[in-house]
Order: structure tokens, then sequence, then C-alpha cells
């Protein structure tokens, strides 16, 4: 059974793309220049996103290496420690909304401290998979459609992340603890 799925899962990508060029050949759409087409539009709007990319990048290195996120974790223990969240995982709570290439070294590192079958490692995989990167979204994608007013995104977006966070240490210490 296991070598039927992993022969169906091998051809699953080659056979949409092949699927995608016959219903293209058959809707008679010129397939390569439909193709250089988004291409162009695509690396368009790649140039078009680096000015947002090097800020938030800049703001997350500030942040970090600024000793604010410290600080924060400082202030927050206390906090956590009545909640019964752990302490270990909260520089991960507060990178994962801002950065999900931070968070994901966080991530590896509390994997190689605790390792990945401990209470803390799967919650903070699990905490690495409820949640999103949020400001890293909304400034790239409100970035590239040029969206000033953001509205109520920021404030959703977070509830959000707050939400997968807390969910993920609750379902966490229900299974596992």
């Amino acid at each position: 059974m296991y070598d039927i799925v992993n022969n169906i899962t091998l051809w699953v990508v080659p056979g949409l793309i092949l699927f995608a060029l016959l219903y293209a050949s058959y809707r008679r759409v010129k397939v390569f220049d439909t193709f250089i087409e988004g291409a162009r539009e695509g690396f368009g709007m790649s140039v078009r996103l680096i000015p947002f990319l090097v800020g938030m990048i800049v703001a997350i290195g500030l942040f970090r290496e600024s000793g604010a996120m410290q600080v924060l974790s400082n202030l927050l223990i206390p906090i956590l420690n009545i909640i019964g969240i752990p302490a270990d995982l909260l520089p991960l709570a507060i990178m994962r909304p801002v950065s999900g290439s931070s968070a994901l070294a966080i991530t590896t590192e509390i994997m190689n401290t605790f390792g990945p079958d401990s209470l803390v490692g799967r919650t903070a995989a699990t905490m690495q998979g409820s949640t999103d990167t949020t400001l890293f979204v909304l400034t790239v994608y409100f970035g590239a459609v040029g969206i000033k007013k953001t509205r109520h995104a920021l404030n959703v977006g977070l509830m959000a992340d707050a939400v997968g966070i807390i969910a993920a240490v609750l379902v966490c210490q229900m299974v596992f603890g």
C-alpha cells in the first residue's frame, strides 16, 4: 500500500502540469507567451516589493539586536508562569507574527535544546504551524497593491496569532502533558 501511495505522489505534480498544458492547448492558449507575460509581471512585482522587504528585515534586526525582545520577554514571563505557558516558548510567540525565518530559527533552537519529543518541542512545532507571519504578510501584500490604510487587518491578524499560540499550548498540554 505504501508503494502505491508513494508512486501516486511522485506523479501528481507532473500530471497536473501535463493536464494544464493539454487543457491550454485545447483552449488554444499560447502557453509560452502566457508564461513569459506572467514571469514579467512577477519580476516587476518582486522589484516593487524590495523596499517593503528591506524595511521589514531592518525592523526585525533592530527589534532583536536592540534588546527590545529580551525586555518584552522579561516583562511577560511572570504572566506566562501564572497562565502555565512555558517561558521557553516566549521568543517564538513574539517573533512568529513578525518573521517566519526568525521563528524557524527559534523553533530549531528549541528543538536542539529540548528535543522534538519534549512538550516544549511539540508545542513549538504546533505554534509554528498554527500561526502566521502577520506583520510580514501585511507588509508585503498590502505594499504590493498599494494599500495604505489597513483598517482592522493588523488587529485581527495579531488576535488570530494569539489564539493560535494559546490553542497550541492548551492542546499540547492536554495531549502530551
